[in-house]
């Protein structure tokens, strides 16, 4: 099979396009610049397209980061998503943050770990605080999403039990007071790269979702700052 797929990940500071054929990256595109991906993301996606010489409508579906993560930057993925189902008629796969970057560590941990015990995958939020779900080493889920505040007497269970992988934002948080000798850290942002398996996975299993009502997973609902300027 030849399915096509374009992602797309917008839940970080980062924005990342791929586009994928029979289950092998044709083009990609990243730009870690913060706040840029209202105005990076619909060039990516027309690059992409064109690098590989398909239009919209040769696409077989669309995936999205799902959440949790920024609520802007998910905001504005998921919308654009959802704009390029409408426009050519596809279906929208969503793809839970968490599991991108569980997916995107599986390519490191042969030559960087072994007998790697959980994969946890970290999400940046406030303070000491991080969404967090665990992972085994083939990538499964094992845990619910949940938002964690770290110290140093966090995930000492699963370190315990063998090598432990943290992998994404807000890694460089916890690797500051965690100790533990099982500790592996692998700061990085998750990527549209490694939508690949779970969007194709998606696709074959016809697991779509609905255009119209899809709303991204924010976890926490979004409280606004407060202005330290005067309106009136």
């Amino acid at each position: 099979m030849n399915e096509r797929i374009l992602m797309i990940e917008t839940s970080t500071e980062c924005c990342s396009v791929a586009l994928s054929e029979g289950g092998r990256i044709l083009a990609s595109r990243i730009d870690e610049t913060p706040r840029m991906q209202s105005s990076m993301l619909a060039p990516y996606i027309v690059e992409v397209l064109e690098e590989a010489g398909l239009r919209a409508a040769d696409l077989d579906a669309v995936a999205v980061s799902e959440g949790p993560g920024s609520y802007t930057g998910l905001r504005v993925g998921v919308s654009t998503a959802k704009g390029i189902c409408f426009g050519a008629g596809l279906p929208l796969i969503g793809v839970d943050t968490l599991q991108i970057l569980a997916c995107q560590a599986l390519p490191v941990i042969p030559g960087l770990i072994r007998d790697l015990h959980r994969i946890i995958s970290f999400l940046d939020a406030r303070r000491m605080e991080v969404y967090a779900a665990t992972f085994d080493a083939e990538g499964r889920k094992c845990s619910d999403t949940a938002a964690v505040i770290l110290d140093e007497t966090s995930y000492q269970e699963e370190l315990a039990a063998g090598p432990v992988l943290f992998i994404g934002t807000g890694v460089e948080k916890f690797q500051a007071i965690c100790q533990h000798p099982n500790a592996r850290f692998q700061p990085c942002f998750p990527l549209a790269t490694a939508m690949l398996k779970p969007a194709l996975a998606a696709l074959q299993k016809k697991e779509f979702k609905d255009v119209a009502y899809f709303e991204p997973f924010y976890l926490k609902d979004f409280a606004p700052g407060v202005s330290k300027h005067a309106i009136l």
